[in-house]
């Protein structure tokens, strides 16, 4: 049997993190098998289906790196299949006609519930003969439920699940408008794309069941099935705004890289040995659904915050300057000219070293597109008394100096400054990055004098110093 897997969003919002969580598990398990990662966009409800969110959900998952090995499949373009099967199930005597009212069915509820049953549809119509309904009244089309004996899912991550027969209605696969329903046009479209898993969030598991009912009234063969348990927030409640981003959209505005998500995703829930930082070949190959827990998973951000600073010391440094740089063009006074992508792709060793998100690296390379004066922070502000002011204007004039001003040269000058002003070399490194950085924070002093050129490193001493 060959894998085929299938991520099936409904394009009415963003790609939510639970459901990339999702996407990515079925993407990792057919690579793993060595088989095939499908797409479906299930846009049947065509008011909140917009094009705008589509796009939207195949961004965010091309930026995660998950491909489709077809074409996506889009549920509305289908519907004529799915009813087609509901009027099989017609002909087959498996499904029949329902003409209630919606009075009529409200009635139903409101008397179920008051002798203490569960508001379900009563089977009015199941045994009736079609030719006591009104004249060319509109009907609705319902599976026959089975009443006896009870249905049984393996599952691939809960184990075995059962639920009584007698707890399944005779639900609506058919609407009045001759429109499929959401359960009927899942069956359908993953019996034709072949689908052999169902991998998906442990919310979907009572429709599991009532899906199930539709397979075998079919005669099809059921997918395995396997549901993933909830992400939940870190103080274990449903996850919401007020614990944070949320959708893939808001994780990489914030700065993170897609590697680290998937990687954080991955062992949100998933867990092999003591494996942590895990490339995308390295998940192909250790994933397995066999290594996914039963209990919900809590969101942990700081954990993603550390993630995100490995896979930035990881990444390539003119990868990230292009980041940086598109970053900083959204900045006001900040220069993004070439002069400046040449210095932070220079310095870019050293600043991803020290930051944790994208928009943290661009944050601290910024000063080296700023013009004099610079904005200064309180803690560079405090650095600049009037006596490193005049320290500062001394060492500029060995600075100036220096020839050839590389990095050993200026280690050198500025150790040997240090020494003849009787100063440890902290206390000269401090105030030099406070006057040519605007922050108390930067790489080496060194490699950060050298990325700036000894004409701008001068232009804002001699600009501090002359204050």
């Amino acid at each position: 049997m060959t894998v085929r897997t299938r991520f099936a969003p409904s394009p009415t919002g963003l790609l939510h993190i639970g459901n990339a969580r999702a996407a990515l598990f079925n993407f990792l398990y057919a690579r793993h098998h060595g088989g095939s990662f499908l797409l479906r966009i299930e846009d049947t409800d065509r008011e909140r289906s917009t094009q705008k969110a589509v796009d939207v959900l195949f961004d965010g998952l091309a930026w995660m790196g998950i491909q489709s090995d077809e074409e996506p499949v889009f549920q509305s373009t289908r519907q004529e299949r799915h009813a087609q099967v509901a009027h099989e199930l017609l002909e087959r005597g498996l499904a029949y006609r329902c003409y209630c009212t919606a009075e009529e069915l409200k009635d139903m509820r409101e008397t179920a519930m008051a002798e203490g049953r569960p508001p379900r549809y009563n089977g009015m119509w199941r045994d009736r003969d079609p030719a006591d309904a009104p004249k060319d009244a509109p009907y609705t089309v319902r599976i026959k439920a089975p009443h006896e004996g009870e249905t049984v899912i393996h599952d691939l991550v809960q184990g075995e699940v059962r639920v009584a027969n007698s707890e399944l209605d005779d639900m609506i696969i058919l609407r009045a408008d001759g429109t499929p329903v959401y359960q009927l046009a899942v069956v359908v479209d993953d019996h034709d794309m072949d689908i052999t898993h169902v991998i998906r969030g442990d919310d979907h598991l009572t429709n599991t069941f009532r899906q199930a009912m539709i397979y075998r009234a079919m005669g099809w063969d059921l997918p395995k099935f396997a549901h993933l348990p909830l992400i939940h927030g870190p103080d274990g409640a449903k996850l919401s705004k007020r614990h944070g981003a949320q959708s893939v959209v808001e994780f990489r505005e914030m700065g993170y890289l897609p590697e680290a998500l998937n990687n954080y995703l991955l062992r949100l829930g998933w867990g092999h040995g003591d494996a942590e930082i895990l490339s995308r070949d390295e998940q192909i190959r250790l994933f397995d659904l066999d290594g996914v827990g039963r209990s919900p998973s809590r969101m942990d951000y700081a954990k993603l915050l550390h993630i995100n600073g490995v896979w930035m010391r990881r990444a390539d440094d003119t990868r990230l300057t292009d980041d940086v740089m598109e970053r900083l063009s959204q900045v006001e006074g900040v220069d993004t000219s070439d002069a400046t992508r040449a210095r932070v792709l220079q310095l870019m060793p050293g600043l991803k070293e020290r930051a944790k998100t994208l928009v943290e690296l661009a944050e601290n390379a910024a000063f080296l597109g700023r013009s004099i004066p610079l904005p200064f922070e309180a803690k560079a502000q405090k650095l600049l008394t009037p006596e490193n002011r005049a320290m500062l204007g001394r060492l500029a004039t060995q600075l100036e100096a220096l020839s050839p001003f590389d990095g050993p040269g200026i280690d050198a000058t500025l150790r040997r400054f240090a020494e003849e002003n009787e100063l440890k070399l902290g206390k000269v490194a401090q105030p030099l990055r406070a006057a040519v950085t605007g922050s108390s924070m930067s790489p080496g002093i060194d490699d950060t004098l050298l990325a700036l050129g000894r004409d701008e490193v001068l232009a804002r001493i001699k600009a501090v110093a002359h204050e």
